[in-house]
């Protein structure tokens, strides 16, 4: 650790805020193929915190869309059952080019079970409907299970499976993914930070103070992948339990805190930046300072002028179920379960890389 210079490592991450160049846990990913062929290539089932209970005045309506935004659809179910958009709620957005399965809650919709073989549009359908007592609130998503697959693939198979296993043994580093991003929302953000343009509305002014937070958090993490403490405790580090946002700073790094780290029960964790003082301390503290040292003092007075308050998010990404199978000789599908806020994209770059 000693010989690990975060400052130069702050600066060269800097440069690399593309998702694509981010340093990579587990070293040259075994595979090469291509993701995203077909929409069923993609498919993620949504897994919410409880179980609708069957009674109440919300409708909940278990949904599959296939290439559709997530905020599409639910305009489409207002329209479908002549409500106002305010009164369908979802818990979070899906990716738009996957087929995804999630539930939407619609409000005031009383009387008997509708038939669900009329419920569906061009590009979405409900499987199933069941009432429950309370709205679906955003957030409300425990996990979201993913199966994957890749085609014209190239490599070795059985190298895939090993990386694999070695994935749900030390986990992934828990890089905020390409869809934070979008095309342009780094430079357009820095630009507004900077004061040379405006944001056309309020949500779009609150991605880009998302992004700048985002920007931060992977420069931080990726300064910690290079130096090989990513996915375990250094002195003054943040803890955080697993599935909470209460964490703890870690003074003495002794057994238990590396078995618990280990098994995923804490992670470490990096900074989602905002207004105080940071909590870390000592060695973790330096690699946080050397990060935002190197970031444009525009982006602190942005975020700090929109009243940011700090938070922390893991550095480790835990997966759950995971399997690789083969698919025929040029096709492998993956499957695994993620934390609700966890993006596929940073398991599968440890596993493949795409043209």
């Amino acid at each position: 650790m000693s010989a690990f210079e975060p400052s130069r490592q702050a600066h060269d991450a800097y440069a690399l805020d593309h998702v694509d160049h981010l340093p990579r846990a587990h070293g040259a990913p075994p595979l090469r193929g291509v993701l995203r062929q077909l929409p069923e290539d993609f498919i993620v089932e949504e897994v919410l915190k409880f179980e609708p209970s069957g009674a109440g005045e919300h409708l909940f309506l278990w949904v599959e869309k296939r290439g559709a935004n997530t905020e599409w659809v639910a305009r489409e179910i207002g329209r479908a059952f002549g409500t106002r958009r305010g009164d369908v709620a979802y818990a979070g957005m899906k990716d738009r080019h996957a087929v995804t399965r999630q539930w939407f809650s619609v409000s005031g919709a009383r009387g008997e079970l509708p038939d669900i073989e009329g419920l569906e549009g061009t590009e979405w359908r409900v499987l199933r409907a069941v009432r429950h007592n309370k709205k679906l609130r955003h957030g409300a998503i425990k996990a979201n299970r993913f199966c994957i697959t890749a085609r014209d693939v190239e490599g070795e198979r059985d190298a895939a499976e090993t990386r694999l296993a070695t994935i749900a043994r030390q986990g992934v580093p828990n890089y905020f993914g390409e869809q934070r991003f979008g095309h342009n929302n780094i430079a357009d953000a820095d630009a507004w930070a900077r004061g040379t343009i405006m944001p056309p509305d309020a949500h779009t002014r609150g991605i880009w103070l998302s992004t700048l937070r985002s920007v931060l958090f992977n420069r931080v993490l990726a300064t910690r992948v290079l130096a090989g403490c990513w996915n375990k405790m250094i002195s003054g580090d943040a803890a955080m339990l697993s599935g909470s946002r209460s964490f703890f700073i870690v003074t003495d790094r002794d057994d238990e805190i590396a078995e618990r780290c280990a098994r995923f029960d804490i992670a470490p964790s990096g900074p989602l930046w905002g207004r105080g003082e940071t909590p870390v301390r000592d060695a973790a503290a330096r690699f946080e300072q050397a990060v935002l040292a190197s970031a444009p003092e525009a982006w602190f007075a942005a975020m700090s002028a929109a009243g940011l308050e700090q938070e922390r998010r893991p550095l480790v990404l835990s997966i759950g179920s995971p399997e690789c199978e083969r698919r025929g000789p040029e096709s492998v599908m993956f499957k695994f379960e993620l934390a609700s806020g966890a993006y596929a994209t940073c398991v599968l770059r440890e596993l493949m890389d795409t043209p």
